[in-house]
């Protein structure tokens, strides 16, 4: 695999020959019928340097070149931060979440959310590209934040991540002493039609399994070190699901936390796990906490 300009080369395995260039971009590739489709309307697909039989048969040291790193119509204005980069390569990258900041725009023209931070950090390594967050934080949560750099990658980290081979661990300061060391919540999250923005618990609501284990425990303040992983990525999954079983995020006031402690819910993604896309190598990144969280947990000495 290697990256010419905007071409991407991908020397045809023994294991792969005799099969076709189609069942070698849905099968070996993962990329969506979609895509392959405008690659094919678009010719930006070669075999050898030249347009290609999309049914014949593919032989060992066949050269595949996919246009994937050209640039694209902005569809977010950049925008000068500071960001806190975590891992990047040519197909994706990692960065840290401030709390206070939303993940992306919500409407055209917003400015001052990390995806404006990636925009700029992008167009000064000569890149316009799309945007593209494989998941997301809310405002007031820190943390760990997947980007795709171009539409193959950002199709096969989805895939990753509706198959949970994208391994979030979250950390979070909760209320009281968890009865179980560790355990599962296994519960169906829907909207709460009596608030715009809240989500709960509801037998109608889509599945949600959050996994949980206590690190630590404050007895002056009653208050415990949790981490979480997530199996499913439903919105306020872990803030519904730990105000459910009785112990609210500390500061999070919209599921029953109080702030005598912090202002806002302390709960951070601290570490990620990515399969990366194309070599299959784990990628594992540990986010800082934000000098809130670090106060608070100095004070709590967790």
């Amino acid at each position: 695999m290697k990256i010419k300009g905007e071409w991407m080369e991908f020397s045809v395995k023994k294991e792969w020959a005799g099969i076709s260039l189609q069942q070698f971009l849905k099968e070996k590739l993962n990329a969506p019928k979609s895509l392959i489709h405008k690659w094919r309307m678009e010719h930006e697909v070669k075999i050898n340097d030249s347009l290609p039989n999309w049914t014949a048969p593919l032989n060992e040291k066949d050269s595949i070149m996919i246009r994937l790193f050209q640039d694209e119509d902005l569809d977010i204005i950049p925008e000068y931060m500071e960001i806190d980069l975590l891992f990047e390569d040519e197909h994706f990258l990692i960065v840290n979440k401030p709390a206070g900041m939303d993940t992306h725009p919500n409407e055209p023209g917003q400015t001052g959310t990390l995806a404006n931070g990636v925009a700029f950090h992008l167009q000064m390594q000569g890149m316009t590209r799309k945007i593209r967050h494989i998941h997301r934080l809310d405002h007031d949560t820190s943390g760990a934040i997947v980007f795709a750099k171009h539409a193959l990658s950002h199709a096969i980290l989805d895939r990753l991540l509706e198959e949970r081979l994208i391994k979030r661990t979250y950390t979070a300061i909760v209320q009281g002493k968890l009865k179980q060391k560790k355990g599962k919540i296994d519960q169906p999250i829907g909207k709460d039609r009596h608030h715009s923005t809240r989500r709960r618990v509801s037998p109608s609501g889509q599945s949600a399994l959050t996994h949980f284990k206590t690190e630590d425990y404050n007895t002056r303040f009653d208050v415990s070190l949790v981490k979480l992983q997530l199996d499913t990525g439903r919105t306020h999954q872990i803030r519904v699901h730990l105000s459910h079983i009785g112990y609210p995020i500390s500061g999070d006031d919209l599921y029953g936390g109080n702030k005598n402690l912090i202002n806002r819910q302390a709960l951070h993604a601290s570490e990620i796990t990515v399969m990366h896309p194309f070599t299959a190598e784990k990628v594992s990144v540990s986010a800082d906490f934000p000098e809130d969280m670090k106060k608070l947990m100095m004070k709590l000495q967790f």
